[in-house]
């Protein structure tokens, strides 16, 4: 009988697992009693019966090693919800994340819990850190954001603003973050300050810096800036690093150049107070150059000086405010030479909003100014370095002081800067002129310009050398204009004279 099941046995082995399932006995049982010793076998049974013990046994060990697995997940996935409520995330929030990234099931705890904490040693919690994992779940396993993170932490000192580090980690594809660290070390090793690195990667487009952008044309693009203010103009203008070399950059610049007459100093001073003038393209500048050489008759010369000191004209609209106001320069009796004279020492004349413009004609023209006169252009590019609120104050503090309209006309019209002094300024030089100099405020109208000297280094040191030597009678003109030389031989010979 016993024979005939191990028969049936040996047929079922090569049948599906349940077939295993044996009522055997431990082996052991079967061999302590004597009705079953293994000799009673044929030996062709004999090894037949050991290997179905064996599989038997096999069975019940991968059975328990299963249970064991069972209960290491179970334990897992909880942990895991645990660490994910403490972050913030509701329970289907979970699910959601384990469903689009099931590689987290299978990483150990230890490691979703240590780049939980490096994210939030970023300053990256709440809120953000909730957004960036929904997100992005891979970057809890991902390999390649280790040693992101350790450069962000370690290297950058954590300077970082969460914002932008979040814009930085939130990629698709974590493997171009591994080109994110040397990029960053090329812009420190040029000059970028650490401090600054935070601006400077915030201001340009991480995607195009990461994805399109490799190592080689960032520092081909920095050399060939390098004759021009290099990482300077760059750390002003960030966003220059998404820029195309080929393209873009070296034909912008060498239109610069090109009109500078080949200097690379004074293109280089262009760039620098204004590197967004690499944002026009070509036909844009050259389309500025031409109207202010045929409509001004200016030279290419005379053009690139105004952009010399006034960049900011390639980007003035040619027909709100370049035609217009070359326009009244021209009924104002201004000649190509005379336009050019003016808008070198004021060139915001260009620039200025319609309504700053407006208001401030109208104050010259209540002073007493005539329309379409050379004196009401050469106040006009005066007072464009002053506010209006400022210019109406320094109005009022001249009238203030016992000044006619006439008198600030006639003092403006001799020299017109005398609007554009801060109030401020101008109130404590008139308060000392009149209550410790004890002059009239009348002789202002002789000498206007004495309200442009430095109070304390000019006017205060003069008049008090002067009283040393008796000599406080000396005209304001006198006391101001002479060179520092003259002065201090004119106040010895008093001295001398005096004693």
């Amino acid at each position: 009988m016993v024979i005939l099941s191990l028969v049936s046995c040996s047929v079922s082995l090569f049948s599906p697992p349940i077939s295993l399932r044996l009522h055997f006995p431990p082996a052991t049982s079967l061999f302590s009693h004597g009705s079953f010793p293994a000799s009673t076998f044929k030996p062709e049974l004999r090894p037949l019966f050991v290997c179905c013990l064996q599989r038997r046994e096999t069975a019940h060990i991968h059975r328990c090693n299963c249970l064991t697995c069972t209960i290491d997940g179970e334990t897992q996935i909880e942990s895991l919800f645990s660490l994910f409520r403490d972050i913030g995330f509701k329970e289907e929030e979970t699910e959601m994340i384990l469903a689009k990234n099931p590689d987290v099931k299978s990483t150990p705890l230890d490691k979703i819990s240590a780049r939980v904490a490096s994210l939030q040693s970023l300053k990256l919690d709440g809120f953000a850190l909730q957004g960036l994992i929904a997100k992005c779940p891979s970057l809890l396993t991902s390999e390649e954001l280790d040693l992101v993170i350790t450069f962000l932490v370690d290297e950058l000192e954590g300077r970082l603003d969460p914002e932008l580090v979040e814009r930085i980690l939130a990629v698709s594809d974590t493997s171009f973050l591994l080109s994110f660290n040397q990029k960053v070390r090329l812009l420190i090793h040029h000059g970028i300050p650490k401090e600054k690195i935070s601006y400077v990667l915030s201001k340009v487009y991480l995607n195009k810096l990461m994805y399109q952008k490799s190592v080689e044309d960032i520092e081909r693009l920095i050399s060939y800036l390098e004759p021009f203010g290099g990482i300077g103009i760059i750390a002003r203008r960030p966003v220059i690093l998404n820029s195309d070399l080929d393209t873009q950059l070296i034909p912008r610049v060498e239109f610069i150049r090109n009109l500078s007459g080949e200097d690379d100093f004074a293109t280089g001073t262009v760039l620098r107070r204004l590197p967004a003038i690499l944002s026009y393209s070509v036909d844009h500048m050259n389309s500025h150059v031409e109207f202010l050489k045929s409509f001004a008759g200016l030279t290419s010369e005379q053009v690139f000086k105004i952009v010399h000191v006034f960049p900011n004209v390639i980007s003035t609209s040619k027909e709100r405010k370049l035609r217009p106001r070359i326009e009244f320069l021209k009924q104002s009796g201004f000649d190509s030479p005379g336009m050019f004279k003016f808008l070198s020492k004021a060139p915001l004349f260009l620039a200025l909003s319609e309504d700053n413009l407006s208001h401030k004609l109208g104050f010259l023209v209540k002073i007493g100014y005539k329309h379409r006169t050379r004196e009401l252009a050469f106040a006009m590019g005066a007072v464009t370095r002053t506010s209006s609120d400022n210019m109406q104050r320094v109005i009022g503090l001249y009238l203030s002081y016992g000044l006619s309209l006439e008198d600030i006309l006639a003092m403006s019209t001799k020299h017109p800067q005398v609007l554009q002094y801060s109030h401020t300024s101008l109130e404590e030089k008139l308060e000392y002129l009149i209550e410790y100099m004890g002059r009239e405020v009348e002789e202002l109208l002789a000498f206007p310009a004495f309200l442009g000297y430095k109070l304390d280094s000019r006017i205060k040191h003069r008049y008090e050398e002067k009283l040393k030597s008796r000599g406080e009678n000396m005209s304001l003109n006198k006391l101001l204009t002479v060179s520092a030389e003259r002065f201090s031989k004119t106040a010895d010979n008093i001295e001398v004279i005096c004693l």
